[in-house]
């Protein structure tokens, strides 16, 4: 499930537009190259490396990151790499946007000789720094001396060293391999006599030299992919991360999909002793579960409370999710957050012995007063599975365009029908209502449940209400062909739904 929450952080920035001077063919912003479809292809002729970023002028997260991407413009100039960055409108140029497949803002592309490739990456400068590296450069980059390991530490909180006799042995090709499929760490290499008693390594390994938690973690014995793969997932971040627009992308884009998270506030007295107990726990599941802490005292963090149907008050408190296809929340049945608590509960949580926490509003007094009914997710059975009745159900988000767009004729539909005995127009707040058995993707989505079954229905017809009372006349069994694009589900009406950023 794409960007089903989002966390926004929203910057500004001022640029000053330089026409081409010297015969250059391109205007450029703090040395980021503008661009257009009359010289986009010059340009990627001229320049063999080029970073493009596909933005749009309102976009939120295309705002915080233009002052990143003028640093690695500066950074990049500075060393006299020949990589250049450049920026696409693709509000204007829409079809280079539709040519390159921009699904949202900022859509990053790499394009290096023929090749495209999707920038995967963090989005401050270091991390782009870093990824533009590993795609350019070796690997690994290969440590003569104590300071060649000095200068490949300075600056970053982590760095992957292979220490290897003889670096065509089966080992050192395995940690090779790992470095050249991870764009995200620093490798390094060695078999200098001098590196090793530096770090005192006395045999082949993998060793993690981190700026966080104990510092250091080695690799040695058996020394193959897989081993060392679960190596770098084990030690790439610290046992307990604060959620913040710099980590969200490697907490959510990592691959460890089982998360705990905290939520407190970082002004509170208890707040570091709170820490030091969920780092106890995490050593409990290094490179299978993250911990994560979220300031609730940060307004943007507010949208993760509202994820999880959690209120300000609540907190301090503790939830769980399981990240895939489908958001598994679990929500433990007490508030105690002692490290002994919260280690029960993660293990249950893993040992299938907690049942998933299904959010739902309250049902309200006139829930079936007016035509169209409304549904929460603890009546939801209940009037769908009625078998004297069928229910045509609107699964909506409230900040929706196409939900908006719809409800006036979603009215009329109930309206017509309200008075029948056996047919129901209902509607159902899907951000704060979930489901066992219904996952949805995209709003509006219409489902039909009719009376005298189990069968559910998907409506993706024409939503008029000539089309609406056509369908539910022939008993969900004739679905009008859609018109145009208004039938498309809800996945870039909002600046929140183009991000990238996801949990």
């Amino acid at each position: 499930m794409d960007s089903v929450l989002l966390f926004l952080f929203l910057s500004g920035s001022v640029s000053l537009l330089v026409p081409p001077a010297g015969g250059s063919q391109y205007p450029e912003e703090d040395g980021i190259l503008v661009l257009t479809k009359d010289s986009f292809d010059r340009a990627t002729q001229e320049f063999k490396d080029l970073l493009v970023e596909f933005y749009a002028p309102w976009c939120g997260h295309c705002k915080a990151l233009a002052p990143e991407y003028v640093k690695v413009a500066q950074a990049l100039k500075d060393e006299g790499s020949s990589i250049r960055l450049a920026k696409v409108d693709a509000t204007v140029e829409s079809e280079l946007a539709e040519k390159y497949e921009v699904k949202g803002y900022p859509t990053i592309k790499f394009l290096r000789g023929d090749k495209v490739i999707d920038y995967s990456a963090g989005r401050l400068a270091n991390d782009f720094l870093m990824w533009l590296k590993k795609k350019t450069g070796p690997p690994a980059k290969i440590l003569e001396t104590v300071a060649d390991l000095n200068a490949l530490k300075e600056g970053v909180d982590l760095v992957v060293v292979g220490f290897f006799k003889d670096q065509s042995s089966p080992a050192a090709e395995a940690f090779l391999e790992i470095a050249a499929d991870n764009d995200e760490i620093i490798f390094g290499i060695t078999s200098a006599d001098e590196v090793f008693a530096d770090q005192e390594v006395s045999q082949d390994s993998v060793v993690a030299l981190k700026q966080f938690d104990e510092g250091r973690a080695d690799l040695s014995g058996e020394i193959n992919t897989t081993l060392i793969a679960e190596f770098i997932i084990a030690h790439r971040l610290p046992l307990v991360m604060e959620f913040t627009q710099e980590s969200a992308q490697k907490i959510f884009g990592g691959e460890i999909k089982q998360h705990v998270l905290l939520f407190l506030s970082k002004k509170a007295e208890d707040f570091l002793s709170l820490v030091n107990s969920l780092k106890q726990v995490a050593l409990s599941f290094r490179g299978q579960v993250l911990f994560i802490y979220v300031d609730i005292d940060d307004e943007d963090n507010l949208r993760i409370l509202e994820f999880f149907g959690m209120k300000v008050v609540e907190c301090p408190a503790v939830r769980y999710i399981a990240l895939g296809d489908d958001m598994v929340k679990y929500r433990p049945d007490s508030t105690e957050l002692t490290s002994d608590y919260i280690l029960q509960f993660v293990k249950d949580v893993r040992d299938g012995k907690v049942k998933p926490h299904l959010m739902s509003e309250d049902v309200p007094d006139d829930w079936d007063s007016k035509p169209v009914k409304v549904l929460v997710g603890k009546s939801f059975n209940e009037v769908t599975k009625d078998k004297n009745k069928s229910v045509f159900v609107e699964f909506y988000a409230p900040w929706c365009g196409h939900c908006k767009q719809l409800a006036p004729i979603w009215e009329e539909l109930g309206e017509k029908y309200k008075d029948s005995g056996d047919v129901v127009i209902a509607k159902i707040d899907s951000t704060a209502n979930e489901l066992e058995d219904i996952k949805i993707q995209g709003y509006p989505t219409l489902k039909f449940f009719p009376k005298d079954g189990d069968q559910v229905i998907d409506y993706s017809g024409e939503r008029t209400l000539d089309a609406f009372v056509k369908f539910l006349e022939s008993g969900g069994q004739v679905i009008p062909e859609p018109q145009g694009a208004e039938t498309e589900a809800e996945d870039t009406e909002s600046e929140d739904t183009k991000s990238k950023d996801e949990l």
